[in-house]
């Protein structure tokens, strides 16, 4: 199993676990994740969540050596995994009428970024860092990240996680408005854990309300924009530098882009 569900009282852990690969996403991780999520939602036993990795890492995004299903040209069909594995987790969260608190351990990158940003509130170990790397292998932000990271730290940081691709040190994320609560390291699921506490023992309902507000206000644009980043990152597939940025991503070299 690459996730697990640990149920303590009221809280539902899910803990993604391929340490081996840092936590990065192929689908049976995506497949298991989205499970495991409407589980717990659907379960009125739970009343609240905390999402975490095991290892050195939360996650470090989709998982580039697994590959994705080709389209009818050979390219890889981003566009599909993101509509069929990635985009119903992100929903899932958002949706889920009960609070999620990300615990994030080591890297939160690409995909993985967002499924911590999706989360209601963020705990973050002070080691930890966010991650856009796309443009590091000539691509686009996704996962919903687009809109979940201007809506909380706004345009111009936005900008520079998602053109320079360079990690945002927890303490930098906390100082931007990007995570709720910095740690130290040992204590980081000690604090998940108490702050997911409070929230079981707390008015479920109202959790749910509050959701749906700031659904319908900060994420009523969600589900287009999801659809547009799932377009943009299929023509990105496409181009030169996208083989070029995975070749060198896989051959542990700096890319030579070339602008087509």
């Amino acid at each position: 199993m690459s996730v697990q569900v640990q149920r303590r009282g009221a809280v539902a852990t899910i803990v993604l676990d391929r340490p081996q690969a840092m936590n990065a996403v192929d689908a049976e991780l995506g497949d298991q994740l989205l499970a495991a999520l409407r589980e717990v939602a659907q379960d009125d036993g739970v009343r609240a969540v905390v999402l975490t990795g095991s290892g050195r890492a939360f996650s470090s995004g989709a998982d580039l050596r697994a590959g994705f299903e080709p389209n009818e040209s050979g390219r890889p069909n981003l566009q599909k995994a993101l509509n069929e594995r990635f985009h119903p987790i992100i929903l899932t969260i958002r949706e889920m009428p009960k609070p999620v608190v990300a615990a994030v351990n080591g890297a939160a990158a690409g995909i993985g970024c967002s499924f911590a940003l999706a989360c209601d509130l963020i705990v973050a170990a002070e080691s930890s860092y966010f991650l856009l790397a796309f443009v590091n292998i000539g691509l686009v932000a996704d996962g919903g990240s687009s809109l979940l990271i201007p809506e909380r730290i706004g345009f111009a940081r936005a900008a520079e996680m998602a053109m320079l691709g360079e990690r945002v040190p927890a303490p930098k994320a906390l100082e931007w408005g990007l995570i709720n609560f910095v740690v130290t390291d040992e204590t980081l699921m000690s604090e998940a854990d108490r702050l997911a506490d409070r929230l079981a023992a707390g008015p479920t309902r109202s959790y749910a309300g509050t959701k749906r507000q700031l659904n319908a206000w900060q994420f009523a644009r969600m589900q287009a924009q999801l659809e547009l980043e799932a377009e943009i990152q299929q023509e990105m597939a496409q181009s030169h530098d996208f083989l070029e940025g995975v070749g060198a991503f896989v051959e542990k070299r700096t890319a030579n882009f070339e602008g087509r």
